[in-house]
């Protein structure tokens, strides 16, 4: 089985500290120690160009800075659960074009469950 770095944004954390009290301490809990990615000017730029291009809907910014901070930081994968904007088939190679005409190679994005063979 593969070994991989994991990172985090500062996103992953304040969606992660949110919903059901409970459940949101255990989410946090796990994600004390992991490195955290850093979130700079160029991330929001690209998170704005990747809502006004088209690929990621208004409304769902914060998905595109999920995008962003992979994109920018330089991450080989974005592993998400929201297949509605991110892990999407149709929204997916506009993602990349985007990411790729303002010069960034954009990671390949996915779930968890398709990176683990299944």
């Amino acid at each position: 089985m593969p070994e991989f770095e994991i990172y985090l944004s500062e996103f992953v954390v304040a969606e992660a500290s949110q919903g059901n009290a409970e459940a949101a301490e255990r989410r946090m809990s796990v994600l004390v120690d992991i490195s955290k990615l850093k979130v700079t000017e160029t991330v929001r730029e690209l998170s704005k160009i990747l809502v006004s291009e088209g690929p990621i809907p208004a409304g769902a910014e914060i998905d595109a800075y999920h995008i962003a901070v992979a994109a920018v930081n330089g991450m080989d994968y974005l592993l998400t659960w929201n297949c509605k904007h991110i892990a999407n088939a149709v929204i997916r190679p506009k993602v990349e074009a985007v990411c790729r005409d303002h010069g960034f190679e954009p990671p390949t994005i996915c779930t968890p469950q398709e990176l683990m063979g299944g």
